[in-house]
C-alpha cells in the first residue's frame, strides 16, 4: 500500500511512496503526531537523483525490518532538498557542525519540537564502511529517547541556540574593499591544482562562482594567473570523463583528481553555470574550444532538459539500468559506458578505430580501480588524445579524423538512445530555470545565436505566467504535473532578478528590467534585514523552521544573498535607484568581516563586491539599433558594465541625427557620444 507520500508532487517523495516506512512529508500533521505520541522525529533529506539515496532506500527503507523499527519508534519524515532548500540547510548546518561533514541523503533525528539531536548522512543496514548500522542506530535512540529524553531535549534545545549563534550575521563594522579581492585570489592560487585544473583534490566538483571571480579579477587588475587558472580548470574538465563526450554537458563531479571517473548525474545548475564560464573564457580569449563547450551544453539541455512549454527539467539521474530486461536492476553510469566491443559493432572499422584512439577505449575497459565493480569490462570516454595527435598515430590528416568523429558521435548517440534512460527530475525549479535563463541570454550575446535568445525567452515567459503569483505579488518554488506551489525562496527571487537583467541586456525587452526591479523590490520586503543588513533565505512569516539563516556560502550554486546584492547593484546602477543601492551596502557592510577573513567560501559575492568597487561603466543605447555596436559591446569582457536604452532611462540621451547613437560613461558622467561601431569600440579599450 502506498504510503502518504504518494499524494506528493516531489519526484523524490513519489520514489518512496510504497517504502513499507509510514512516511510523512514535512509539515505540521507529522510533528503534531509525534507530540501527541511523544516520539522523535526520523528526518530523511535527499533528491531524486541522488545515488547514496537510492542505495539507502533499497537497503534501508525497503527492508521490513528496519522499516518496522522507524514506524514503531519515530515519526518518519522525507523532504526533497531542492523544493524546501530552507530545510535542508538548516538541518546540514547541524549536521556539518555536530560530525564535520555533511552531504545526502542526511539523516537527523529531531525532538517533536524540530530540534535536531543527532545527525548523519548515509548509514549502511549493518556496520559497514565504519559508520554504524542504521537498525542499531535506530535500537540505541529509540532507547536513549525512553531512558534519557530529557539529556536529549536539552541537547536539542542547546543545539539550536549554538547553531542560531553560528549563523548569526551582523556587521563588526569592517567595510570590506580590494584587499578582500586580493586575500581571496591568493587563497584560490594556493588550492589550485597546477597539473589537473580545478581547486583542491579529489572528488573534484565544479563550483563556477570562482570561475565568476577570477575572470572578473583578472578583467579589473591584468593579472593572467587568475585567468589562466580558469582556462586550465576549463580545458581538462571538458577532457575528461566528467564531460558526456558525444552528448554533451557535464555531470555532477569527479571521484578523482583527474576529471576522469565522474558521478554521472546531470544538474540543470551546473549546466547553466558552467556554459556561462565557458562563454565568458570565450570572450577573453576568442578561443573556439570554450565556444564548442558551451554550445555543446546548450544541445545538451534544449535536447534532453526542455519541457513542451520551454521550462527547463532539473536532473537526470547517475543511475539507469544496464539491461532493459531488468529497468529495476540499476547501476551508476549504465547509460553512458561503452564496451569495445558495442563500439565496433556500431561503427564501421576504420571509424571505430579512429574514435576509439581518441577517447581512449581498451579491451578491458579503461577504470583501473573499480570498488563496486559497476565499470568492470566498459570504458569511460575521455578525450585521451587530440584530434592532431589522433590523426598522427593513425597516418591521417585532422581533417579525414574530425569528420570521421562527428559521424561515429551521432551514430553512438543512435546506439545510445535505444538503452533505458536515466530517471529525469522533471519538476520545474525557478531558481535553477533562472540560471539558465542568464547562461542563454549570455549564449545570445556573445555567439550571436538566435535560438538561445528564444529558448530564454520562452523560459522566462513560463516563469512569468506560471510560477509569479500576481495575486499575492510572490514568486513560487516549484512547478510539476499541473500544480504551481512552495513560496519563493531568497533563490528564486535573487537568481531571477538576475536572469531578467541579463535578458533585457540581450534584447532590450523593458519587460524583463521592469519585472525585474518588481523582484528586487519584493525580495527587500521579505527578506531584508534593515537593522542589521543582508538577507534570510526565507520569509519571516515561515513558522515551520527552528532557525531563519542568512545563507552566504557560494557552493555548486551561488547563494541568494550573493547573487541578490549584485542584482541590487546592477539595477542602482541602471535606475540610479538609492533604495536598491542602499540594500546592497548593507548586505557588503554585514558580510564584510567573512569577505575579508574567508573570501574563499564567497566568491559570487566578491563578485558583488568587485563591482561595486571597481570602475564602473553605463553604455547607453540612442537611436535606431545597429547590430554593428552591438556585436562591438559583446566582443569584450565588460562585468562592470551595465547596457541601456536610451528611451528606458530617466536622463534624456539624444540620437545624434537620428542615427544610431552609443554613450559610454562612468558613474553617470559620459564622453562624446559615438556615432559608429568603430568609434564605440575606441572607447570600449580605454
Amino acid at each position: 500500500m502506498p504510503n502518504r507520500l504518494a499524494r506528493e508532487k516531489s519526484p523524490y517523495l513519489l520514489q518512496h511512496a510504497h517504502n513499507p516506512v509510514e512516511w510523512y512529508p514535512w509539515g505540521d500533521e507529522a510533528f503534531a503526531k509525534a507530540e501527541r505520541e511523544n516520539k522523535p522525529v526520523f528526518l530523511s533529506v535527499g533528491y531524486s537523483t541522488c545515488h547514496w539515496c537510492h542505495v539507502m532506500e533499497r537497503e534501508s527503507f525497503e527492508n521490513e525490518e528496519i522499516a518496522s523499527l522507524l514506524n514503531e519508534h519515530f515519526v518518519s519524515i522525507k523532504v526533497d532538498r531542492e523544493e524546501r532548500p530552507d530545510v535542508d540547510r538548516v538541518y546540514m548546518l547541524f549536521v556539518q557542525a555536530a560530525t564535520g561533514a555533511g552531504g545526502w541523503p542526511m539523516s537527523v533525528f529531531l525532538t517533536p519540537d524540530r530540534k535536531p539531536f543527532f545527525g548523519g548522512t548515509y548509514f549502511p543496514p549493518d556496520n559497514r564502511y565504519g559508520r554504524p548500522g542504521f537498525g542499531s542506530l535506530l535500537e540505541n535512540l529509540a532507547r536513549a529517547w525512553q531512558g534519557d529524553r530529557e539529556r536529549i531535549l536539552e541537547t536539542g534545545a542547546n543545539a539550536v541556540v549554538q547553531l542560531r549563534d553560528y549563523a548569526d550575521v551582523s556587521s563588526d563594522g569592517a567595510q570590506a574593499g580590494k584587499n578582500a579581492l586580493d586575500s581571496a585570489y591568493n587563497a584560490f592560487r594556493r588550492m589550485f591544482d597546477p597539473r589537473m585544473g580545478g581547486f583542491g583534490g579529489a572528488p573534484k566538483f565544479p563550483r563556477p562562482s570562482v570561475h565568476n571571480f577570477l575572470l572578473r579579477y583578472y578583467a579589473s587588475t591584468g593579472n593572467e594567473d587568475a585567468l589562466a587558472m580558469v582556462l586550465q580548470t576549463l580545458r581538462e574538465m571538458a577532457r575528461g570523463g566528467m564531460n558526456d563526450q558525444i552528448g554533451g554537458g557535464f555531470h555532477r563531479y569527479s571521484v578523482d583528481e583527474r576529471w576522469f571517473v565522474p558521478h554521472f548525474e546531470k544538474m540543470l545548475y551546473d549546466q547553466a553555470q558552467l556554459a556561462i564560464s565557458c562563454l565568458e573564457a570565450f570572450q577573453i580569449t576568442r578561443d573556439g574550444q570554450y565556444a564548442a563547450s558551451a554550445r555543446a551544453i546548450f544541445d545538451y539541455v534544449l535536447r534532453d532538459l526542455a519541457n513542451a512549454d520551454g521550462a527547463f527539467f532539473s536532473a537526470e539521474d547517475a543511475d539507469s539500468a544496464p539491461d532493459p530486461e531488468r529497468p529495476r536492476e540499476k547501476s551508476e553510469g549504465a547509460f553512458y559506458l561503452w564496451s569495445k566491443a558495442e563500439i565496433d559493432d556500431a561503427l564501421a572499422p576504420p571509424d571505430a578505430q579512429i574514435f576509439r584512439a581518441r577517447f581512449g577505449v581498451e579491451d578491458n575497459g579503461n577504470v583501473a580501480e573499480d570498488p563496486h565493480g559497476e565499470f568492470r569490462g566498459r570504458n569511460i570516454l575521455y578525450q585521451a588524445r587530440s584530434i592532431e595527435e589522433t590523426a598522427s598515430s593513425l597516418g591521417l590528416r585532422p581533417e579525414e579524423v574530425r569528420e570521421s568523429l562527428n559521424h561515429s558521435a551521432q551514430r553512438l548517440m543512435q546506439v545510445r538512445a535505444a538503452r533505458p534512460r536515466p530517471h529525469l527530475d522533471d519538476k520545474v525549479l525557478t531558481a535553477w530555470n533562472a540560471l539558465m535563463i542568464s547562461a542563454l541570454a549570455k549564449g545570445a550575446q556573445i555567439l550571436g545565436e538566435a535560438r538561445y535568445l528564444d529558448a530564454a525567452r520562452a523560459a522566462a515567459s513560463f516563469l512569468r505566467r506560471v510560477l509569479f503569483d500576481e495575486s499575492r505579488n510572490v514568486l513560487l518554488r516549484r512547478y510539476r504535473d499541473g500544480e504551481a506551489a512552495i513560496d519563493g525562496f531568497l533563490d528564486d527571487y535573487a537568481f531571477l532578478a538576475n536572469a531578467l537583467i541579463d535578458l533585457y541586456e540581450t534584447s532590450f525587452e523593458p519587460q524583463d528590467f521592469q519585472f525585474a526591479a518588481r523582484l528586487a523590490e519584493r525580495a527587500i520586503e521579505l527578506f531584508g534585514d534593515p537593522e542589521n543588513g543582508g538577507f534570510f533565505s526565507t520569509r519571516a512569516a515561515s513558522e515551520d523552521l527552528v532557525l531563519r539563516l542568512k545563507d552566504d556560502y557560494d557552493g555548486a550554486e551561488p547563494s541568494g544573498n550573493s547573487l541578490m546584492v549584485l542584482a541590487l547593484l546592477r539595477l542602482a546602477r541602471m535606475t540610479d535607484r538609492e533604495d536598491f543601492r542602499a540594500a546592497a551596502g548593507r548586505a557588503l557592510k554585514a558580510f564584510g568581516a567573512r569577505l575579508n577573513s574567508a573570501g574563499a567560501g564567497l566568491p559570487q559575492m566578491l563578485v558583488a563586491l568587485e563591482f561595486a568597487v571597481g570602475r564602473p561603466r553605463e553604455i547607453v543605447l540612442a537611436g535606431p539599433s545597429d547590430p554593428g555596436m552591438l556585436a562591438a559591446i559583446r566582443r569584450h569582457f565588460l562585468p562592470n558594465a551595465v547596457i541601456l536604452r536610451a528611451e528606458q532611462i530617466a536622463r534624456p540621451m539624444p540620437a545624434l541625427d537620428g542615427k544610431a547613437t552609443a554613450y559610454v560613461c562612468e558613474n553617470y558622467a559620459c564622453r562624446l557620444p559615438a556615432a559608429n561601431a568603430e568609434a564605440l569600440e575606441q572607447q570600449l579599450v580605454q
